[in-house]
């Protein structure tokens, strides 16, 4: 019997320690119940949100802006609607009773947008006016039929670095002029009429004047 006694004392004293938690907890319960209405006419505000802060407990106000919701005591109750301003409300910790009511007053939360200006509907002529002069901006295709161009091409030839191939073929080339003129000074262009002839064509198309690459 003695080697049960500090088991049967240990139970004891936590079945106490419960019990006194138990009663401490129903102790600070309070049913909360009131009404939610308008600061500036004492109207009922429906679709109100009564919740306790920091916790998923909350309750809405009916059609008369009635509520009423089970608290604890210490609890921060807060109002909220999307067109009147938050108010929180604390339950106090030394309330005495398991009951308490209010009325919680809410202004309106007044929100500015901005002018809207209204205009007639426009004329046959001036909507055919518009559409003419409506700017659609190109497709696919047509960017592609542009960059397709012989400008753009050659252009575009100007800018775009060679590949593997077409850098080999320019090196094997010089390699092969320089064989050619070995020992001797190579011809100079400046007295070749047909590269003249091609200079004057190339200046007549454009070749050498700054272009981007927008265009």
């Amino acid at each position: 019997m003695k080697r049960f006694l500090p088991i049967l004392l240990l139970v004891l004293f936590g079945a106490l320690k419960a019990n006194a938690q138990f009663e401490t907890v129903k102790d600070s319960v309070v049913q909360l119940y009131g009404i939610v209405m308008t600061a500036d006419s004492l109207v009922g505000i429906p679709a109100v949100s009564v919740t306790v802060k920091g916790s998923n407990r909350g309750t809405m106000t009916n059609n008369q802006g009635v509520f009423s919701i089970v608290v604890l005591k210490g609890d921060e109750i807060e109002f909220t609607h999307v067109s009147y301003k938050t108010k929180v409300v604390t339950i106090p910790r030394d309330l005495k009773g398991s009951q308490q009511s209010i009325v919680q007053l809410m202004v309106e939360d007044t929100v500015y947008l901005p002018a809207t200006i209204i205009r007639p509907r426009p004329t046959p002529q001036q909507f055919e006016r518009d559409f003419v002069k409506t700017k659609v901006p190109d497709d696919d295709i047509e960017v592609a039929r542009q960059n397709n161009s012989v400008a753009k091409r050659r252009v575009l030839m100007q800018s775009v670095p060679s590949d593997g191939a077409g850098a080999t073929a320019l090196q094997f080339r010089n390699m092969a002029n320089k064989a050619t003129y070995y020992g001797q000074v190579p011809p100079q262009n400046i007295f070749n009429p047909a590269a003249w002839a091609e200079f004057i064509k190339a200046w007549k198309r454009g070749d050498f004047k700054r272009k981007s690459y927008d265009e």
